[in-house]
Parts: structure tokens; C-alpha cells; sequence
């Protein structure tokens, strides 16, 4: 496997990019990783941590795309950027499988759907990134941030897409998908959910398991949430500020009373394994779910350790096919529709 990794645009670049590819590296053998940056900090990185393989090569692409680009005039403008060359290598280099990127989303959703094409007959791209439950597991959202507008129909392909990408990364065989909506029974929402709720029911290949409202997104009842971008995103970012404040809460009660402090001190083993557990950046990055090369973005946050996991990520999901299934499967639900 042949792997492109920006190392530009996050928060921590280009080292948290160039050591988790090292990382990444230790841990799979039959794994190549092309490095687009900066090529004399890339380098002056593997130098100190004395790297030398031949696994690794670089490429020289200086320029930086931020958050403050608009997305189409970055694909147009930045050709020398290191996400751009990523992408352009992605889609030019029958040898390169998937790429990783911690840089700009709305960047790389524009680049990636203009010069690398989606899956034949997927509407729309779809992220679909992962959240703990209080059932010790993950749930994934698709969408949660590429698509604001949504028919009915892009809904039952994101149910696809992430049944697939939930079986092969996270091994969920059979996963339970939810609706997003407002109440549990099978007329509530607006017209589109409506809709969707019908196809869902229809839909071969899909444990479709009915409407589930916000309250019940952490209870493990479901392995997956299809939703619109904008009302994912925001029940992810809801769900993730509400677990670190919670936390804030939590250790300013313990702080306020000596007895407190002495349970506390009591129970810090087990306040340090649920913060660890509740860290989005052990869960890997998001799939831009559709693409006809596997992407994965990374938070701009990630350090060596979380980009080590999305290249891992991107590993599993070329190593259990994931993009060949989505493909299958888009076209039997078109056959039978």
C-alpha cells in the first residue's frame, strides 16, 4: 500500500504528520508513505529521530492551505499547495492508494470531489467521523459536515456508505443504523426525513432500526446516525463540548471540598480512563465516504499519535474494500429502485 500524507494545514504540522508516519510505518510492513510539505523541514524531522527507509519519500510542496481559503479558489490558485499536490498526485498515481490530511475540510471536500471523482452512482461524498458511547463503543455520524443540503435519497446512500465503513474499521458486522429526528415514530419530521424514513425500510444490506432522537445518541443502542451535515455536525460538537464540560464540572466539585479531594484521589485511576476514553483523537480521522480513492481527515488537533491512527485507518479500510462494497452496493439499491 502506497500512502499520501499532507503534512501541512494542522495544528501541530508538519511533525505531528512526519513522526505518525514513522509510527505508522513500524506497524505495517507492506506500507509506503509519500510525504507532501516542506521537504527541508520534512526532512530535518527524520534526521532527528534518525529515520532511514526507503518506504518513505518526499515531496516538495511548500505552500500551506488554511482555513481562511475559500475551498474553490485554493484548487485554483494553491496548485503548489501540499494538499493540492496530494490530491493531484492521488488522482495521476495509479501507484497511490489513499491519502491523509489534517489541513482545511471544506478544502479538501472541494479538491477531492473535483479532481478525484466520486464511487459510480454515489450522489454525494459523506464524513462520517466516530464518537464514544456510553456502551464502551463507538457510533458513527453520516453526515456530519460535507453535504448542508440533503434529499432523501443521499440519506439511504449515506446509510450504505456507512454500514460498509462502520463493518470494515470499527468490525461492527451488521450495524444498527438511526435516523436523526425528532421523535421515534415513523411520521415525525419534516417531509425529507419522512422520506428517507421510507427508503431506510426498503433498503437491502441495511439493519435500519427506525428514528432516534439526540437524547438517545450515546446510549449504544445504535452503531450508526444518518443525518443531514448540518444537523450531524452539530449533534457531534453538542455531544463532545457536553463530555469536556461535564469533566470541567467534575473536577472543580472535586477541587471545592477536602473530602471530595480524597475521593477523588481515591478514584483518579478511573477518572484518567475515561477521559482517555472520551479522547476523539484515539478514534482515527473522518472517511470522506464516496470518493473513488480512500481519504481520511484527520482533526486539525491530531498529534503523531492520532495521524499514526488515520494512516492506519486508511490501511484497514484499502485492506477490507471498502470502496469496491460501496460500489456493489449502490448499485443493487439502484437496480432495485
Amino acid at each position: 500500500m502506497k500512502i499520501i500524507v499532507d503534512c501541512l494545514g494542522g495544528d501541530n504540522s508538519p511533525a505531528a504528520e512526519v513522526e505518525g508516519a514513522v509510527l505508522a510505518l513500524k506497524n505495517n510492513k507492506d506500507l509506503r508513505i509519500v510525504l507532501v510539505g516542506d521537504e527541508e523541514k520534512i526532512r530535518e524531522i527524520l534526521t532527528r529521530r534518525r529515520v532511514r527507509t526507503p518506504r518513505i519519500e518526499i515531496v516538495h510542496a511548500p505552500e500551506e492551505v488554511t482555513g481562511n481559503d475559500k475551498p474553490i479558489d485554493a484548487v485554483r490558485l494553491k496548485k503548489n499547495s501540499s494538499m493540492i499536490r496530494a490530491i493531484r498526485m492521488l488522482r495521476e498515481d495509479e501507484s497511490v492508494d489513499a491519502m491523509v490530511s489534517n489541513g482545511a475540510t471544506g478544502v479538501l471536500v472541494a479538491a477531492a470531489t473535483l479532481r478525484i471523482g466520486r464511487i459510480e452512482g454515489v450522489r454525494r461524498p459523506a464524513f462520517c467521523p466516530m464518537v464514544p458511547n456510553m456502551a464502551g463503543g463507538p457510533v458513527g455520524v453520516c453526515d456530519s459536515g460535507a453535504n448542508v443540503d440533503v434529499t432523501p435519497e443521499m440519506l439511504q446512500q449515506f446509510a450504505i456508505m456507512g454500514t460498509h465503513y462502520m463493518e470494515t474499521f470499527r468490525g461492527i458486522k451488521n450495524p444498527k443504523v438511526g435516523l436523526l429526528n425528532i421523535g421515534k415514530e415513523e411520521e415525525k419530521g419534516d417531509d425529507l426525513r419522512r422520506e428517507a424514513y421510507k427508503l431506510l425500510e426498503k433498503t437491502p444490506g441495511i439493519n435500519f432500526c427506525g428514528n432516534m432522537e439526540a437524547r438517545e445518541f450515546l446510549n449504544g443502542e445504535f452503531d450508526l446516525v444518518v443525518a443531514d451535515g448540518f444537523s450531524g455536525n452539530v449533534l457531534c460538537k453538542c455531544a463532545e463540548g457536553t463530555a469536556l464540560e461535564v469533566l470541567k464540572r467534575l473536577k472543580r466539585d472535586i477541587n471545592s471540598k477536602k473530602k471530595y479531594q480524597l475521593g477523588g484521589l481515591l478514584m483518579k485511576k478511573m477518572f484518567q480512563e475515561e477521559k482517555e476514553f472520551m479522547n476523539y483523537l484515539n478514534y482515527g480521522g473522518c472517511a470522506l465516504l464516496g470518493m473513488e480513492k480512500v481519504i481520511v481527515k484527520g482533526h486539525g488537533s491530531s498529534d503523531r499519535i492520532a495521524t499514526k491512527v488515520s494512516i492506519e485507518q486508511a490501511c484497514m479500510l484499502l485492506k477490507g474494500g471498502m470502496n469496491e462494497k460501496i460500489r456493489d452496493s449502490i448499485a443493487l439499491c439502484d437496480q432495485e429502485s
